[in-house]
């Protein structure tokens, strides 16, 4: 598509990849700050481990029943505009869990997860648009996505504790966040090199790829992988403090997975696109898998910043090989759009599930022992999934390139 272009100065530019940093930080605390606070929350408003992993679950389920909606709205307001709609609406959602009642609790957490579905099929669009070589801002698009998750689980209870306010406070810290994303994004969003309209997304179709096995196995991929993370990022605090180890440590720990996930989700992708195969990269998630969850399972209590550091390991990599093997197993960019659409949709839908059934499989069998047997036994999927994913191999497609755009 041709694109009127715009040249910018490098500090402009800088600037941009700022903003975009700064938006991708946001994109994950607003879900996984709850799970530090989970004890508190439940002892404050009496709701069972069942409806506590509800509430951690509804964003994510957000995140595959809203990321449809993104490009039409894109195609409706512009690109950029749509980004910044995504975090005043994160902003709403985060200042819905401030008030009293529990039912705002999951209104709040709805809005988030909406405003966050948005943003995870909006931002690596803009990205690509932006930049010729949108590969390093892609990584840190990436890195940020857990730097950002590492925030929300590691500093909202020692932040919180340190001004003395309760969980639900701390719970709304994280609109500092949203807004300061919002006062980057707004001055540098439209100075870019393509302004006011979206990417063309063609989403006809997109259905069709799934009679592909190789579009199903990455589908999988991605849904098992994130139903892996979003389960454990939900619960890792609250069995890690069943076992002896403090709340404070707890969430201080679900913050080194992440950090740990962010340096493999900067690696990851440059090394998937120089190999034929990926199938190694799949053998160390799935090792790294492994080795942490049943470290958890047989040994929390000891080596566990080893049993951490493992998943942190797992969970970065695999969610970076995730939408890389998006990439590289389409053979054309509107072959990856549509993948990239049925894969987050369906793979998001999927990990909502996750953190309420392992609630609910902890309270029918009071521990942490059948839930993280449970997540075992889902790598075996993963890897028939990961191991047809990785092979060399691309979809087939009848599509024909659309007539190039003009701007005026």
């Amino acid at each position: 598509m041709n694109e009127a272009r715009t040249t910018r100065s490098r500090a402009a530019t800088v600037a941009v990849v700022l903003a975009i940093v700064a938006v991708a930080l946001n994109q994950r605390p607003a879900v996984v700050a709850v799970a530090p606070v989970l004890g508190d929350l439940r002892a404050d408003t009496g709701l069972s481990a069942a409806m506590a992993g509800l509430l951690t679950a509804v964003p994510v389920l957000c995140f595959g029943a809203f990321a449809p909606f993104a490009p039409r709205l894109a195609r409706r307001i512009g690109l950029q505009t749509a980004v910044a709609l995504s975090l005043l609406l994160l902003a709403a959602g985060i200042a819905l869990r401030l008030l009293p009642p529990v039912a705002l609790l999951y209104a709040g957490s709805l809005i988030a997860g909406a405003a966050i579905a948005l943003a995870n099929v909006l931002l690596p669009a803009y990205v690509k648009r932006e930049f010729e070589h949108p590969g390093p801002v892609m990584g840190l698009y990436s890195a940020s996505l857990n730097v950002g998750a590492a925030a929300g689980a590691a500093a909202t209870v020692p932040l919180a504790a340190a001004l003395g306010v309760d969980w639900r406070a701390g719970l709304g810290l994280w609109l500092v966040l949203a807004l300061a994303a919002l006062a980057l994004w707004l001055p540098v969003a439209g100075t870019g090199r393509r302004r006011g309209t979206a990417p063309e997304v063609v989403s006809s179709g997109s259905w069709s790829l799934l009679r592909q096995p190789l579009a199903v196995q990455v589908t999988v991929y991605l849904g098992l992988q994130s139903v892996q993370f979003y389960a454990v990022s939900a619960w890792l605090p609250t069995l890690l403090a069943d076992s002896g180890v403090p709340v404070r440590e707890g969430g201080l720990l679900l913050g080194l997975a992440n950090v740990v996930g962010a340096v493999g989700a900067l690696v990851v992708p440059a090394q998937a696109g120089r190999m034929r195969t990926q199938r190694p990269l799949v053998a160390v998630v799935i090792a790294s898998y492994a080795v942490g969850l049943g470290g958890l399972l047989l040994a929390a209590h000891s080596w566990t910043e080893l049993w951490v550091c493992a998943f942190g390991l797992a969970q970065g990599s695999g969610f970076a090989l995730a939408l890389t093997l998006i990439v590289l197993r389409s053979p054309t960019p509107l072959t990856a759009a549509r993948l990239g659409g049925v894969a987050q949709c369906l793979g998001y839908l999927l990990a909502a599930g996750g953190p309420p059934v392992l609630g609910a499989l902890h309270d029918l069998t009071g521990g942490w022992a059948w839930p993280l047997a449970l997540l075992l036994v889902l790598l075996v999927p993963m890897v028939w999934a990961g191991w047809g994913a990785a092979r060399d191999a691309v979809l087939a497609t009848d599509e024909r390139t659309p007539e190039p755009a003009t701007t005026p």
